[in-house]
């Protein structure tokens, strides 16, 4: 899978954790904790891609700004 940037936050709004991926428009899931909305990101961003591809969508590659060791 791609590695996009996440963007995890606190929304006391919604009690809940919310995953952002700022490259993919859109795509966003929430979690109970930190880790579950890790989890239900990374569903969406495989979901938001399938979905893309059968639209004829572009996908946006990875900006590659984080390092991984």
């Amino acid at each position: 899978m791609p590695r996009y940037e996440i963007i995890i936050y606190w929304s006391q709004a919604d009690k809940a954790f919310i995953a952002e991926v700022p490259e993919l428009p859109g795509c966003a899931a929430d979690g109970k904790t930190y880790k579950e909305a890790l989890a239900n990101v990374e569903i969406i961003i495989q979901e938001w891609i399938e979905t893309a591809k059968e639209l004829g969508r572009p996908i946006p590659a990875p900006r590659g700004r984080l390092a991984f060791a």
